[in-house]
């Protein structure tokens, strides 16, 4: 068993720039890879497999009268089950029919890689199992009634079955209502063909009849499986990191908050209680301060001197002037300041004598 690593693009990267190979290859080599086990991505299947493997291996180059003597205790007879179930549930799912060229084998890799993938590694195994234990406990069952019940032989009772067809029946099941149509309906065609040649034969009746009842198993455990993969791609999504074409860049406001809407520093002219609102389609507010709607941005106004007045005379003109020559333009009555030491007084005397100098001086000329 070859575990393949995707994830190692260093030297695929180097032949792509020096023009050896396309740069569709680390794609390919990564969905070759998902299709073995690893022990990190399905643990299940990478165990299991090894231990498949080592005993496929000492079926075909082993001691042949130790293999046939653990084949036979290990075996699902009807008597064995009366004897030690659980022992002989479990050791008949070691051994692969046919040793280690064996079709089962690789359809095993295969099949439970993809469903383990898909639904984790607990749940896998369950679906291994329980199609395991029910096809035997259907098929050999009903021998140990006939047989009780005088219709069979006592021989019937000891035969040899042991092998992961059952188990990998209900898994190909299982996967089948997890993919897409184009890949699941060749799928089950497939394992339903397999199914009925074998009820045709009728080489082994017990087999024969296991093989659908573990393939009707696994089907039957799609929706639990299915709820599975649908987390598992969702806590995928979460995790993986974001690429450049799949960044969303972040919202100025908070969703709850309306995008007319800007918080307000001060209370601006035109809007109640120190808050402003936009127009609709406006850009979002940038400064800090609220504006009203309709109006230019208030600039805050520097300091600017008129002819060596300073900033308290340029006020009492109303914030305005005009160049030199023109006569500034003073709009009604100067308002007076509200301070509490005379201040204002003053600057109310100082406001009339330049007035009254502006115009001596325009008269002048």
């Amino acid at each position: 068993m070859t575990v393949v690593d995707p994830a190692d693009d260093s030297a695929t990267g180097a032949r792509t720039a020096s023009g050896g190979a396309s740069p569709r290859q680390p794609s390919r080599l990564r969905r070759l890879g998902r299709l073995l086990p690893t022990p990190t991505a399905t643990p299940f299947t990478f165990g299991y497999g090894l231990i498949l493997l080592a005993t496929a291996l000492y079926t075909d180059f082993g001691d042949q009268a130790t293999v046939d003597r653990l084949l036979r205790e290990s075996s699902t007879d009807a008597a064995h089950l009366a004897e030690q179930p659980l022992l002989v549930l479990v050791a008949s799912a070691l051994w692969i029919a046919g040793g280690i060229y064996s079709f089962y084998g690789v359809a095993f890799l295969l099949v439970v890689t993809a469903l383990e993938r898909r639904v984790g590694w607990a749940r896998a195994a369950g679906v291994f199992l329980l199609g395991h234990v029910l096809a035997t406990l259907a098929t050999e069952l009903p021998v140990a009634g006939a047989v009780a019940m005088g219709r069979l032989p006592a021989a019937s009772m000891h035969r040899l079955d042991y092998g992961i067809s059952f188990g990998l029946m209900a898994c190909i099941g299982a996967l089948s209502g997890l993919l897409r149509p184009r890949w699941k309906w060749p799928l089950l065609g497939a394992a339903g063909a397999m199914c009925a040649q074998d009820l045709i034969e009728l080489v082994d009746p017990l087999a024969s009849w296991g093989h659908p009842i573990a393939l009707l198993t696994g089907l039957a455990c799609v929706p639990l499986v299915r709820d599975a993969a649908g987390r598992r791609s969702t806590a995928a999504d979460r995790s993986a990191p974001l690429s450049a074409d799949r960044a969303v860049p972040t919202p100025l406001f908070p969703p709850w908050l309306p995008r007319q809407y800007a918080p307000a520093r001060a209370p601006q002219e035109g809007a109640a209680g120190g808050m402003a609102f936009r127009g609709v389609g406006e850009e979002p507010f940038d400064g800090g301060r609220a504006e009203p709607v309709g109006r230019a941005p208030v600039q805050a106004e520097a300091a600017r001197h008129v002819m060596g007045v300073d900033d308290g005379l340029h006020h009492a003109h109303g914030g305005e002037a005009g160049p030199v020559g023109v006569a500034p333009r003073v709009p009604g009555a100067v308002p007076r300041p509200r301070t509490p030491d005379g201040a204002g007084e003053q600057r109310r005397r100082d406001a009339d004598a330049l007035q009254t100098g502006w115009d001596r001086g325009l008269r002048v000329q």
